[in-house]
């Protein structure tokens, strides 16, 4: 049988244990729902900066600067053609 989640434990101040309490009562969440939902937001952010941190360290190895993004941009969508959506 394949688990489908994972029991984590968490220590929390409790000034913010007592607000998420309230938060999760007022808006129909259980705490775990929250959590997750937290959790998956953060990696989701965690992962957008990785890919911007990879996109700033190819661009400075290209010699592209901020200012010349968008000239590239339009240079780039003349070569290719209009589009198609």
């Amino acid at each position: 049988m394949t688990e489908t989640t994972m029991v984590v434990t968490l220590s929390l101040p409790p000034e913010l244990c007592e607000h998420l309490d309230e938060i999760c009562r007022r808006d129909g969440w259980s705490t775990g729902e929250f959590v997750q939902e937290a959790v998956e937001r953060r990696l989701r952010d965690c992962a957008w900066e990785e890919l911007f941190r990879y996109g700033q360290e190819r661009a400075q190895a290209s010699g592209i600067r901020p200012e010349d993004v968008e000239t590239l941009i339009e240079e780039y969508r003349r070569e290719v053609g209009p589009s198609r959506e």
